[in-house]
C-alpha cells in the first residue's frame, strides 16, 4: 500500500471561516476526511499534517524521506515565498503533487509564482477539495 504525506500550509486551519467565497464553506476537518474517504477507495494510506509555521512544514518534509512514498502539499501563502520548502522537497526527492483549492493563476498578481511548482511533477489549481481527490488518484498511477 502506498503511503501518502499531505501537507497543508498556513490558514488552512481557518477553512469555512477565511474568505468562503474563495475556499468555501466546509472547515479543515471536513477536507482530512475528504483525503481520508478518498486514499481509501484508492487503497492508499495518507497521514495528513498542517501548519501555520514554515519551519514546521520544511521538518515535516525532511522526515517523510524513507517513511512515505509520496506528497501532495498545499504549500497556501508559502509557495509565493518559500525556497526553504522547495529545497525540502528537493532533499527528500519524494513524487510531490502540489494542490491549491483556489486558481492563484487567476488571482492577485504576486500567487502566480510558485516555488513548489518548479520541483512538483503536477499542479492542481482552483478544483477546492477535488483537487486532493485528483492527486491522490495521479499518485496511485504513478510507479516508484
Amino acid at each position: 500500500m502506498k503511503k501518502i504525506l499531505v501537507i497543508n500550509g498556513p490558514n488552512l486551519n481557518m477553512l469555512g471561516i477565511r474568505e468562503p467565497g474563495i475556499y468555501g464553506e466546509l472547515n479543515y476537518d471536513s477536507l482530512v476526511e475528504f483525503i481520508r474517504e478518498k486514499a481509501d477507495a484508492l487503497g492508499l494510506e495518507t497521514d495528513c499534517f498542517q501548519s501555520n509555521c514554515e519551519g514546521a512544514i520544511v521538518e515535516r518534509i525532511q522526515q517523510a524521506y524513507k517513511k512515505y512514498d509520496a506528497i501532495i502539499i498545499n504549500p497556501a501563502a508559502y509557495t509565493h515565498t518559500s525556497i526553504a520548502i522547495l529545497d525540502a522537497l528537493k532533499a527528500v526527492g519524494l513524487p510531490t503533487v502540489e494542490v491549491h483549492l483556489s486558481d492563484i493563476g487567476s488571482r492577485e498578481e504576486f500567487r502566480r509564482i510558485s516555488y513548489v511548482s518548479l520541483y512538483a511533477l503536477k499542479t492542481i489549481k482552483g478544483k477546492g477539495f477535488e483537487g486532493y481527490a485528483d492527486a491522490l488518484e495521479f499518485l496511485s498511477k504513478q510507479s516508484y
